[in-house]
C-alpha cells in the first residue's frame, strides 16, 4: 500500500468538517495558541467490521515530533469519527495520522493520501498561523482580462492618432501576431473603459472578480516591461479611467485585481534609466550590475529576467527599492490599494527576490503582506508561480498561487484531446515550457499529481489559489482538448466536450475557478500570445452559445453551493477515464463524477459516502443507482455529474 487510492480509506483535511479552532467553525484562519479539533472520518470495511482500532496524531512541536491518541466519538453504520486536540505552538504545524486496525496493520495517513510504510515530513498535513486570507477569498469566481484585447471604448485608444513609435496599430479582427519580433509591438486599442462598459458581460456570466493584467504604462502590449509604476498607460485611458472601472466594479459588487512585476522592471522605466546614467543615483541599486551574474548577463551588463535585455531584474537586497516598491504607505503596493484594487497578483513571484547567492523570496513576500495589510487589511496576495510552490506557501508570505502544478497540468494530461486532424493525432503544443508533447494519462496519474501538488501545502492557501485551465500565457484549453488551432471560436463540438468537462472540474474543486476571457465562448490559440484574441464583440454570431451557457450554468452551480467553495475533497475513485470525489462541508456533501469518454459504470460502497445514505439528487448530469449497499455511477461521457448526497 503506497499511497494507492481506496474508496474505504481513512479521511482527513483542512476543511471545516476535518479541522476547527474550538468554538469555531472557520478553520481557514487559525492563530497561534488557539486548540484546533482534528477529525478523522474512519468508513467501516465492505464486511461492515471497524476500520481502525486506534488512530494516533503525529504533530511536530518545536521540531520534535509528538505523538497524542485520538478519541473515537461517535459510531454510525457507515463509520467512526475520531477526534484529537491539538495546541498551536508554532506558525507552521505539520502532523499526520496513524491509523491501525491491529498489531500488523501499519497505515500512515498524510496529504497525499494512505500509506503502509514510512513516510517522511513531505507530505504531512499543515496548518499555518501565520497564512491569515481575506474571508471573501473563497467566494470568488475570477475573469482575467488582457486589456489590450477586450473592449474599445472612448479615447484615447487608437482612435487618438498619436500613438507611441513602438505600437503596430492592428483592427480589432485582424489576426493575432504571435511568432516574431513585433508579437509585443501589435496595438488592438482596447481600454479601462472598453472593460468598464462591458461589466454587464462579467455580472452576467457569474464572475464575482476581475483580475487585470498590468495596467501601469509600458513599451508592449502585454505592459510587463512597465516604464513606471506611478500611471497608469495614457493608452488605456490613464490613472482617471482605472478609478472609473474600480467604481463601476465595485457599484455591482465585482472586485478588481491589480497585476505587479516584483521582480523586474522595462529597460525603459523611470528606475533603470536613472541607474545608467548616474553610478552614484540610488537606483543603481536596484539593478544588479557588474560581478556575480550570469553569462548572459555579463554579455548585457546587468541581470535581466531569462536574460531578455528589455527585463532588468530587480535586486531586493536595496533597502530604498523596498520602501518605493512594495515596503510601506509610500510604496506602489499600498498607493494604489488605496486608490481601490482589492488586491495584487504578483508577476514571476516564483524568482522575486532570488537572484546568484541571494534568496530574499520570502523577506519580499512578508514586506508585500505586511504593506497590504496596512493598507488594506482585507486585500488578496496572489502568485505568479508554475511550477511546486510548496515552499513558497508556508509562512506569512502569498496567500495563494495560480495552481499550474496542482490543476491546469493534471487536468491538461487527462483531457488532451490531441489534434482535430483525427484520432490519435498530436497537435503539437507546447507543455507548459516543456519541449514534448502534452502527454494523455489516465485518471489515476492525474489525480496523483493533484494529492502530491496540494499534500503538504496549508489547505487555507490551497483555497487562497487560483484554478485556471489557461491564461494569457498558455495555449487556450478549447486548443488543447481539441477544438481547433486557428485562434478563431471552434463550434464544431470537436473539443467542447472534453472542454466542459475542465469547466466542471474547475469549478467543483478547491481553490479560486478563474476564466480567461474568451474561454466561454471556445476561442482557441496554439499558444499565450496566440490565446490573446481581441474579444469578438460584432461577431455574436460565432460564439459557442452550448459553451457560453455551460459556463454560466457551472459558476452559478458553485455558487450557490457551500460545499463547492470551503468543503473538503475527499477523492474516492480514479482510473483511466473516470474520477470521483466529494466535497464535504458541515451544511451539504456533494458528489463529483467525471469521465473523459464514454466508459463503463463506476461502483463504489455506499459506505464511503457516509451514513443514512439512500439516494443521490442529481444536480447535474444523469442519475445514479443505489442498491444492496452500493452506488453506481453513469458511464457517459465526456461529462461531469454532480449529486447532493442525502446522508452524512
Amino acid at each position: 500500500m503506497t499511497g494507492r487510492l481506496q474508496p474505504l480509506d481513512p479521511h482527513h483535511d483542512g476543511s471545516v468538517r476535518y479541522t476547527g479552532a474550538v468554538g469555531s467553525a472557520h478553520p481557514e484562519n487559525l492563530s497561534l495558541g488557539d486548540t484546533v479539533d482534528l477529525r478523522v472520518r474512519v468508513p467501516h470495511q465492505a464486511d461492515g467490521s471497524p476500520g481502525a482500532a486506534e488512530v494516533v496524531v503525529r504533530a511536530v512541536r518545536d521540531g520534535e515530533p509528538h505523538v497524542r491518541r485520538a478519541t473515537r466519538d461517535s459510531v454510525d453504520e457507515a463509520g467512526a469519527w475520531w477526534t484529537v486536540s491539538l495546541r498551536l505552538v508554532n506558525e507552521l504545524t505539520s502532523y499526520r495520522f496513524l491509523v491501525s486496525r491491529g498489531a500488523d496493520d501499519y497505515r500512515w495517513l498524510n496529504g497525499t493520501g494512505v500509506h503502509g510504510r514510512d513516510v517522511t515530513d513531505a507530505g504531512d498535513f499543515r496548518i499555518s498561523t501565520a497564512h491569515q486570507a481575506p474571508p471573501w477569498v473563497g467566494d470568488q469566481v475570477g475573469y482575467q482580462i488582457f486589456p489590450d484585447r477586450f473592449a474599445r471604448n472612448g479615447a484615447p485608444g487608437l482612435e487618438a492618432g498619436a500613438l507611441p513609435a513602438w505600437a503596430q496599430p492592428a483592427e480589432w479582427d485582424d489576426p493575432v501576431v504571435h511568432k516574431g519580433p513585433d508579437v509585443p509591438y501589435q496595438l488592438f486599442g482596447g481600454t479601462l473603459d472598453g472593460i468598464t462598459a462591458r461589466l454587464d458581460h462579467v455580472e452576467k456570466l457569474g464572475a464575482t472578480m476581475v483580475y487585470l493584467t498590468p495596467v501601469f504604462e509600458a513599451r508592449s502590449n502585454h505592459r510587463y516591461d512597465a516604464v513606471s509604476f506611478d500611471r497608469v498607460d495614457p493608452l488605456l485611458g490613464g490613472d482617471a479611467a482605472l478609478a472609473r472601472l474600480i467604481d463601476a466594479a465595485h457599484a455591482r459588487g465585482l472586485r478588481i485585481m491589480g497585476d505587479l512585476t516584483t521582480n523586474h522592471t522595462g529597460d525603459h522605466h523611470d528606475w533603470f534609466l536613472a541607474a545608467q546614467q548616474d553610478p552614484a543615483a540610488p537606483e543603481r541599486a536596484f539593478y544588479r550590475f557588474g560581478e556575480g551574474l550570469s553569462d548572459g548577463a555579463l554579455a548585457l551588463g546587468y541581470a535581466a529576467w531569462l536574460d531578455v535585455p528589455s527585463l532588468p531584474k530587480l535586486d531586493h537586497s536595496s533597502a530604498e527599492l523596498a520602501r518605493r516598491l512594495y515596503a510601506g504607505p509610500e510604496s506602489t503596493v499600498a498607493r494604489w490599494l488605496e486608490r481601490g484594487l482589492d488586491g495584487w497578483r504578483i508577476d514571476v513571484a516564483n524568482m522575486t527576490g532570488r537572484l546568484g547567492a541571494d534568496d530574499l523570496a520570502h523577506q519580499v513576500a512578508r514586506q508585500v503582506r505586511e504593506t497590504m495589510r496596512s493598507a488594506r487589511p482585507d486585500s488578496w496576495l496572489l502568485a505568479e508561480h508554475g511550477h511546486d510552490a510548496t515552499h513558497d506557501l508556508m509562512g506569512p508570505g502569498w496567500h495563494g498561487t495560480m495552481d499550474y502544478a496542482g490543476f491546469t497540468r493534471p487536468v491538461w494530461c487527462w483531457l488532451n484531446g490531441g489534434s482535430p486532424a483525427g484520432p490519435g493525432v498530436r497537435h503539437g503544443l507546447d507543455y507548459l515550457g516543456l519541449p514534448v508533447d502534452i502527454p494523455v494519462l489516465p485518471a489515476e496519474a492525474a489525480v496523483a499529481t493533484m494529492r502530491d501538488s496540494h499534500g503538504a501545502v496549508p489547505w487555507a492557501a490551497w483555497l487562497s489559489s487560483t484554478m485556471h485551465l489557461d491564461s494569457h500565457d498558455t495555449p487556450r484549453f478549447r486548443t488543447v482538448t481539441g477544438g481547433g488551432t486557428d485562434g478563431r471560436i471552434d463550434q464544431s463540438g470537436l473539443g467542447r466536450g472534453l472542454h466542459l468537462v475542465g469547466l466542471g472540474l474547475q469549478m467543483t474543486m478547491p481553490g479560486v475557478p478563474v476564466v480567461f476571457m474568451g474561454d466561454e465562448l471556445g476561442l482557441t490559440g496554439v499558444d499565450g500570445e496566440h490565446a490573446r484574441t481581441p474579444y469578438p464583440w460584432e461577431r455574436r454570431d460565432t460564439w459557442d452559445l452550448a459553451t457560453y451557457d455551460a459556463y454560466r450554468d457551472w459558476i452559478a452551480l458553485r455558487r450557490e453551493h457551500v460545499a463547492l467553495r470551503h468543503g473538503g475533497l475527499r477523492w474516492l475513485h480514479a482510473a483511466g477515464d473516470s474520477m470521483t470525489y466529494l466535497r464535504e462541508h458541515p451544511d451539504q456533501t456533494l458528489l463529483v463524477h467525471a469521465t473523459r469518454r464514454e466508459t463503463g459504470p463506476v461502483s463504489l460502497p455506499l459506505l464511503a459516502l457516509g451514513a443514512a445514505v439512500s439516494a443521490l439528487e442529481p444536480l447535474v448530469g444523469a442519475p445514479a443507482t443505489v442498491d444492496a449497499g452500493v452506488v453506481t455511477l453513469p458511464g457517459d461521457g465526456p461529462v461531469v455529474s454532480v449529486y447532493a448526497v442525502d446522508g452524512r
